[in-house]
């Protein structure tokens, strides 16, 4: 994925915002062709659950996102959450989540460490691999 610095400094300072909970939101992408996927537009969602375990959006609030972003020609990329006191690697209950939305990829902001951590990934199944993660 492809993300200019000004997105993906939106979504780590969402994710400080909400530091009580996991924070949550989607990445809307333009299609450039053969390149990497480009993130052009950042949603921040409400976590449902308030928790620093999982996260949820609510439906309405999903479709009306997803309805936007094909109204600006932008396809959903991505889904981001926050892991607030461990490392960005998709925990069990997030693999299981993610097989809900396979080719996905999942952006997921660390906040255990002094400065964030922001790593990407396509789950399948089980299967978990990082995925570039490419500033502009």
């Amino acid at each position: 994925m492809l993300i200019a610095a000004p997105l993906l400094d939106d979504v780590i300072a969402h994710a400080r915002e909400e530091y009580d909970a996991e924070c949550c939101g989607l990445l809307g992408y333009a299609s450039d062709g053969d390149q990497l996927p480009r993130a052009v537009r950042v949603h921040r969602a409400t976590n449902v659950f308030v928790s620093r375990k999982r996260f949820e959006i609510d439906g309405k609030e999903l479709l009306a996102t997803l309805g936007a972003f094909e109204r600006e020609g932008l396809e959903l990329g991505a889904i981001y959450h926050s892991h607030t006191h461990t490392e960005p690697y998709p925990s069990q209950t997030d693999i299981n989540f993610a097989a809900n939305w396979p080719g996905l990829e999942w952006v997921i902001v660390g906040l255990a460490a002094e400065q964030p951590e922001v790593r990407c990934y396509l789950i399948d199944g089980a299967h978990v691999r990082e995925v570039p993660l490419e500033v502009s």
